[in-house]
């Protein structure tokens, strides 16, 4: 089919609804993106430094945070994120998806409330920990949401462009961290947690009359309300063809699931149901692995501890990068299809990892206090480029289709529960490099001191990512979400999902059992009649 600004013809309704509503549903991915990027820069800041580190005096004159200090203060929102992402569940199918978003909210919310008051870490850290807990809520619900109420020509690129909302928050932080990184008081990180109440405010803003997703009132039983809300995203009348075929799908998929039992979390490890848990939660993972937080969440303090003059503004050149390498990786999201994306992209990440780390190991060397000593500073500014490449082929192939598929690839009857996994997931790899990785980077008593070479583990990684796709992804591109189950039950390896047609609708599943099942009555009624 490939990607197209024009709807494929024969298409009923209109699209730039729930296209609109979609790309609004994604701007949620700002509050984790901008919070991630802020807490870089805050790191670095020498009064915030000066008013919350217990730690040593560095060259500067300025206290510095420990290694402890950093990996708690970075880590403690992964760790609220990864509780968040397995409440999101629960909630979204209590709730509803709409609402469960609002609620999410608030509580990132009250995290920042918390952050911005905060003079000591002791509540900075129960800040982080609250804000962090509503953006796994709000991480898991969103990519539900808009595989929910997207057509199908077009939800590779809604979908994704929760990952493009994530770099616009982060380049957001790094402009505001630029600016107010020297001040000399406490607006120096106030103002960069406060901008957080803006976001959250046009986000629930817009949540208050955006309707709720079709599917989960299905899950409802809810037909009405799941008319009403289709004809209202389609922009067509609720009797017509188009709404009633496309809900009665919906409808015999969920009436076809339920028949098989009801869902619990165990039934997520079950069948092709954990092939497809499995493919989820390995992609989230591999995605935290590629390393990339480590540039955002360390970023600033990292180059700066590379000898570079401005990390600030190199901080600010690779958020730029990030937002603009996420455009043609959601073009090519629905153009060339899920599987060579991601193939190509962990290719392009791997070769520039290991360039990275081959440049910075070669290049430079410490002196007894542990600072970094640059021995060829080309060399290191061709360092900077390969990680702007790095960024480049994540942001296009990693960054936003990691979200698409976990999306995708779950039927209705368990999406809400396999998807709070996958993302819990992706939280917990984050907190667990989060928290890691000063101890892996740094100087000091009882750290790794790898510096560059951490780079050689993102590369080895980025290897992993390669074989991963090739034996464990499948190709979903311009299939509806009924399709994807057809084509999980009928092709068992990825490899061969390449051009697949389904033959088959839920409601010709339905139809013939329900005729199997008129049929055995019939014949019961014979013999008791006989």
């Amino acid at each position: 089919m490939g990607f197209t600004y024009k709807k494929p013809e024969g298409t009923a309704g209109k699209s730039w609804p729930a296209i609109a509503i979609g790309m609004f549903v994604a701007f949620g991915g700002v509050l984790f993106g901008y919070d991630t990027g802020t807490i870089s820069g805050i790191l670095a800041m020498p009064f915030w430094q000066d008013q919350f580190s217990t730690g040593y005096v560095d060259s500067t004159g300025h206290l510095n945070v420990t290694a402890s200090q950093s990996a708690t203060i970075v880590s403690i929102l992964s760790a609220g994120t990864f509780f968040g992402a397995l409440t999101a569940a629960p909630v979204a199918d209590a709730i509803g998806r709409r609402m469960g978003l609002i609620a999410s909210t608030i509580v990132f919310i009250f995290g920042v409330i918390l952050q911005t008051a905060a003079t000591a870490i002791p509540l900075f850290l129960a800040g982080r920990f609250f804000a962090g807990f509503g953006v796994g809520l709000i991480s898991a619900m969103i990519p539900l949401y808009q595989s929910e109420t997207a057509p199908k020509w077009i939800r590779g690129l809604i979908v994704g462009s929760y990952q493009l909302a994530i770099t616009i928050g982060l380049l957001l932080a790094s402009v505001v961290n630029n600016s107010s990184h020297d001040r000399q008081d406490t607006g120096c990180y106030r103002i960069p947690i406060a901008v957080q109440f803006a976001w959250a405010i046009i986000l629930i803003g817009g949540l208050l009359i955006l309707p709720e997703t079709p599917r989960y009132y299905i899950r409802r039983d809810n037909l009405p309300a799941a008319t009403k809300a289709l004809a209202r995203i389609r922009r067509l009348d609720e009797n017509n063809t188009a709404i009633v075929e496309e809900l009665a799908e919906i409808q015999a998929n969920h009436i076809y699931e339920q028949s098989l039992g009801k869902a619990t979390y165990i039934d997520c490890l079950k069948g092709d149901l954990l092939k497809r848990l499995v493919t989820g939660c390995l992609l989230q993972s591999l995605q935290q692995l590629t390393g990339i937080n480590f540039i955002f969440y360390y970023g600033t303090q990292f180059f700066k501890n590379s000898g570079f003059q401005n990390s600030f503004i190199i901080n600010l050149i690779t958020s730029c990068v990030n937002v603009g390498s996420t455009l043609p990786g959601l073009y090519a999201i629905d153009k060339w299809g899920r599987r060579p994306v991601l193939f190509w992209g962990a290719v392009g990440m791997c070769v520039s990892q290991f360039i990275v780390a081959i440049l910075g190991t070669t290049t430079t060397s410490q002196d007894a206090l542990g600072n970094i000593i640059v021995h060829n500073l080309p060399a290191q500014k061709a360092a900077i480029a390969f990680i702007c490449i790095y960024i480049f082929f994540f942001a296009a192939s990693w960054g936003p289709i990691a979200w698409v598929v976990t999306g995708e690839i779950f039927p209705l009857k368990v999406r809400a529960k396999s998807l709070s996994m996958t993302t819990a997931s992706n939280w917990m790899l984050n907190w667990a490099i989060a928290y890691s990785t000063p101890y892996l980077v740094n100087y000091g008593p009882g750290n790794a001191n790898l510096q560059s070479k951490i780079f050689f583990v993102w590369g080895g990684c980025c290897f992993v990512c390669i074989g991963f796709v090739y034996f464990m992804i499948y190709e979903t591109k311009g299939l509806t979400l009924e399709q994807v189950d057809e084509l999980y039950a009928e092709v068992k390896d990825a490899r061969h999902s390449i051009g697949w047609v389904p033959t088959i609708t839920f409601r010709e599943i339905r139809k013939g059992a329900e005729e199997k099942e008129h049929d055995t009555e019939q014949v019961e009624t014979l013999a008791v009649t006989a």
